[in-house]
């Protein structure tokens, strides 16, 4: 039975100009992609601007259908009502981890994904709530993995290309090297408050979360007073309680951010990653919404942001 864990994160921020990256960062190890481990990502259902971005998807060769893009997921999902609609047949069971707990979801099975050049299949999709999704299905890291994702947020535009395709870059552009663990980009080159923090880049996500090991980091035991409890709620209906905090002098790379919304809770996502005992944060769509266009070159290990 394979393990299906949910990942939940984004932020609200603002951008000032490039400065030096921290050095001494902590080296994380190319990643191993397993095939056993299924890794999806949250959404959150509450009061905010939804920052995510869709493309159109076709389910064995029927569609455009109206697919989350999810770079924070390893494996692509469809909603229970696409599943119905399309008499999707019904696959295995798997156990979903999800932030607030497990729980066995169906699978269906899926011919082929179609993602403009790309395809992926057969594949047994877990099938979840369309209501929780937001969307008829999701596209997860099997369909990105020798990708080039371009989000353009200005126009509010997706293009998927071949990671091998020559990149026009220009001077308003970032490039920060990433890691690979587990499928997902990890930027090494991250600090908050110069304290180094590994920064996960989760597209389908809405609010940042940060580990324990993080707020034990910059607080210790102590509860800052602008800190405010939140309810997180997952794509299975199940509810995380986290703590909040605005944040200044969040720096990826040679860019600092400030006024970051950032959720603190233990979720199983950062003990997966081997993230647990480490300061960490998964960057989401409201985050990557602050900049103009960001880039996430899974195929070279590198994401590009343009400024505004």
């Amino acid at each position: 039975m394979s393990v299906l864990t949910l990942l939940l994160a984004a932020a609200a921020a603002s951008v000032t100009p490039p400065a030096a990256s921290v050095p001494g960062q902590p080296l994380i190890a190319p990643a191993i992609i397993d095939n056993n481990l299924e890794i999806l990502g949250d959404a959150l259902e509450a009061e905010q601007l939804k920052k995510r971005i869709f493309v159109d998807v076709k389910v064995n060769g029927i569609g455009p259908h109206r697919f989350l893009v999810d770079s924070g997921a390893d494996r692509s999902v469809v909603s229970d009502g696409l599943a119905a609609r399309l008499n999707l047949p019904a696959g295995e069971s798997v156990r979903l981890q999800g932030m607030a707990g497990a729980v066995s979801v169906g699978t269906v099975e899926v011919a082929m994904l179609t993602i403009g050049k790309s395809e992926i299949g057969p594949i047994n999709a877990p099938a979840l709530s369309a209501r929780h999704l937001g969307a008829d299905g999701l596209i997860g890291i099997d369909a990105l993995a020798d990708q080039r994702l371009l989000l353009d947020f200005d126009k509010r535009t997706i293009t998927v290309q071949d990671s091998r395709t020559p990149f026009a870059a220009n001077d308003q552009e970032i490039v920060v090297t990433a890691r690979r663990r587990k499928g997902q980009l990890i930027i090494t080159q991250a600090s908050i408050g110069n304290r180094a923090v590994f920064a996960v880049i989760d597209t389908g996500s809405e609010v940042t979360l940060g580990n324990r090991a993080l707020r034990e980091r910059l607080y210790g035991t102590r509860r800052p007073e602008k800190m405010f409890d939140i309810e997180l709620l997952s794509v299975t209906g199940q509810v995380l309680k986290a703590e909040a905090i605005v944040l200044n002098n969040v720096r990826i790379g040679g860019l600092i951010l400030n006024n970051v919304v950032v959720a603190f809770a233990d979720a199983p996502p950062f003990a997966l990653f081997g993230l647990s005992t480490q300061p960490a944060i998964f960057l989401g769509s409201d985050l990557l919404s602050s900049f103009r266009r960001v880039a996430l070159d899974f195929g070279n290990r590198k994401v590009r942001f343009t400024m505004r």
